[in-house]
């Protein structure tokens, strides 16, 4: 089966086609500025990475482009479009309403339209995904794979927040947790390399990227996560804030005579790695260079990065009371030696870690970095969230299949 997944965001398509018989990645790409003057697809394929540039109206006019170059006789991997046998598709928000990935009908799409005010800037340009491939591929099953799923095994105490519960069943307040994807396949991947039962290990995900978060998975099921009922909660990242005391919004509300449009904004877009530096740098991989270089701006941005890291590790090893591995994933946490050193040496010496310094020095590879008399080992293990839909999108459509045969 050859599955297309794709992820939608306001103005862009990422996709991925992969062939489910070996799982590789056939091409790969993404198409920016639907909408926008100058709108760009850039695909790869092999060793190759080519551009292309054509105005884009809109989702389905985009999926068009794109499968036009995934069939074509110069630069696409297939012959026909028929070889598409499925589309699975990143939705940010599933609410309560879904714990695990579904076939797409009309009655899902209304169930994620009516999400969408959880997540407004994300769900709705997933159902532009989801309406532009069925418009397009209108025999194809679809399959929706959700951020928040694989967090819906978190029980009240962790998931409630202690706010008049009045709003939790008007509005559907609580704890709901992004990256699923990820930590699902970090967490799964971890006891496959230590070669245990997923079901017998403590697992401590940390997904540490420009957006960053890290789950508690106890044997086998999320049982905390530091994102929150947005993406706002938890770590300090690059212009995210992480956790504050909400009574500084108020606070600066009044003092600023600041918008809810200009609070939102503040905290999302001016604020974590952004606003420590003084509005210079968000990337860490600037950060980490001039504080490694002794700029002193740079070096406390770093230090509560890394801090607040420990902070939830830490957290998370009482809320399982124990843990057996510490998977390190995403854009920071794969390729930033420097960090684990530090989160781990600085912080993490009661768990009975020792690292070995040069296998940490690696980036971007799956590797053990713990020594192997740690009494708790330290893993790296690069995400694949496109796998995991592509994986879901498979078995979803193949149970239909094998259901269907038995009438």
């Amino acid at each position: 089966m050859r599955v297309l997944v794709i992820n939608c965001g306001s103005s862009s398509i990422k996709y991925q086609l992969l062939d489910m018989k070996d799982e590789r990645p056939l091409a790969k790409g993404l198409l920016e500025r639907i909408g926008i003057a100058g709108s760009k697809l850039t695909h790869k394929k092999d060793d190759m990475k080519l551009t292309f540039e054509r105005d884009i109206a809109d989702h389905t006019e985009g999926l068009s482009w794109i499968i036009s170059i995934l069939t074509s006789k110069e630069d696409g991997v297939i012959k026909d479009v028929s070889e598409i046998q499925a589309v699975g598709h990143r939705v940010v928000h599933g609410g309560e309403l879904f714990a695990s990935s579904v076939l797409i009908d009309d009655r899902v799409i209304k169930e994620i339209e009516a999400n969408s005010f959880l997540a407004p800037l994300h769900n709705p340009p997933n159902i532009e995904g989801i309406l532009a491939a069925k418009k397009i591929l209108p025999e194809t099953p679809q399959v929706g794979v959700f951020d928040t799923a694989f967090h819906q095994s978190m029980e009240e105490k962790a998931y409630l927040y202690a706010i008049p519960r009045k709003y939790y069943k008007q509005y559907k307040v609580r704890r709901y947790g992004f990256h699923g994807t990820s930590h699902r396949y970090v967490a799964a991947r971890t006891a496959q390399i230590m070669g245990k039962p997923l079901k017998d290990l403590k697992i401590i995900t940390v997904h540490i990227g420009n957006g960053a978060s890290i789950a508690a998975v106890k044997f086998g099921r999320s049982i905390d996560t530091s994102m929150g009922f947005t993406p706002l909660e938890g770590l300090v990242m690059g212009t995210r804030s992480g956790d504050l005391d909400p009574a500084i919004v108020l606070f600066l509300q009044e003092q600023e005579s600041l918008s809810i449009r200009e609070v939102n904004n503040l905290l999302n877009k001016e604020s974590g790695m952004l606003g420590l530096t003084e509005g210079k740098f968000s990337d860490m991989r600037d950060i980490e260079e001039r504080a490694i270089q002794g700029d002193n701006l740079c070096k406390v941005a770093h230090d509560v990065y890394e801090y607040r890291i420990a902070k939830y590790i830490g957290a998370y090893v009482a809320a399982m009371n124990g843990v057996d591995a510490i998977t390190f994933t995403a854009g920071v946490g794969e390729n930033s030696p420097h960090l684990r050193e530090n989160v781990v040496n600085k912080y993490l010496g009661y768990l009975g870690i020792t690292l070995d310094n040069e296998k940490n020095s690696k980036r971007g590879q799956e590797v053990f970095i713990s020594t192997p008399e740690s009494r708790t080992a330290v893993l790296v293990v690069p995400t694949n969230e496109e796998l995991v839909i592509a994986r879901d999108t498979r078995e979803i459509v193949e149970k239909g299949i094998r259901e269907l045969s038995m009438f």
